[in-house]
């Protein structure tokens, strides 16, 4: 058994699929797309769709965090990512469906917002993340492609503001989950690879590691994630929110 993982550079959701299938213990292998261009490359892949991660396994193709969740616990039962008792495993699906749906596209958001507004931004990602050579240049020719991927994101300034001023409730519910023993447990679940992999980014934030640090999630994230490459300063937070 052996498996293709497409994902791209500080994508929470391509995280959460590739912590799963790490845990599994699955042999694979991660195909690292470049943001911008993954749409295209991930259809050439055979996709039906334009987003990562993309799983290729034993002739099938899946997209999306949550499918691919359900599909590696089809394919190899242990260890489990959803309970098996029909009232536990309910709570860490709807808890893993706000992790997509709610909180997963809020880091998204602020970092494609961030890398239309911000040139050291963008310079860090050619750099750190991406290696490309005369960075300066190919960010420019790349400028359409970041402006519509925050088209797409709805990553202006009204919604990233929101964003932010909303983070603090978002992160309160993760550790209310976490108290309610839904996620942070020694075994983790589909819930925690997904919910845990949005703290992780955010808190890789400059202008943000504040709201994140000292708390359950954070402790949780620190668990199954590595620290993400530190995320230049530039979103539109007020010094005092800073500080």
């Amino acid at each position: 058994m052996s498996a293709r993982l497409y994902v791209t550079p500080i994508s929470n959701a391509a995280a959460a699929s590739a912590g799963m299938i790490a845990h599994k213990r699955i042999p694979h292998r991660l195909v690292r797309l470049m943001p911008g261009l993954h749409p295209l490359l991930v259809r050439f892949a055979g996709f039906e769709g334009f987003t990562v991660p993309a799983l290729e396994l034993d002739g099938r193709k899946l997209q999306g965090s949550r499918p691919i969740a359900r599909f590696l616990d089809e394919l190899r039962p242990g260890p489990p990512l959803f309970p098996a008792e029909p009232e536990q495993r309910a709570r860490v699906e709807e808890a893993e469906r706000w992790g997509e749906q709610v909180l997963q596209p809020v880091p998204r958001r602020l970092f494609r917002h961030l890398l239309l507004t911000s040139e050291s931004a963008r310079h860090w990602m050619g750099t750190e993340t991406m290696h490309l050579p005369a960075v300066r240049v190919l960010v420019v020719l790349f400028m359409p492609v970041i402006q519509r991927l925050a088209q797409i994101s709805r990553a202006d300034g009204p919604r990233v503001r929101q964003d932010i001023a909303e983070l603090p409730e978002l992160l309160d519910h993760v550790d209310g989950l976490i108290a309610a023993g839904t996620i942070g447990a020694a075994e983790p679940n589909a819930a925690d690879f997904q919910i845990l992999a949005s703290v992780s980014v955010l808190r890789a934030f400059a202008d943000l590691e504040h709201h994140v640090c000292g708390r359950p999630c954070e402790v949780a994230a620190r668990r199954l994630y590595p620290d993400w490459p530190p995320i230049p300063s530039g979103l539109p937070v007020s010094t005092a929110a800073r500080a």
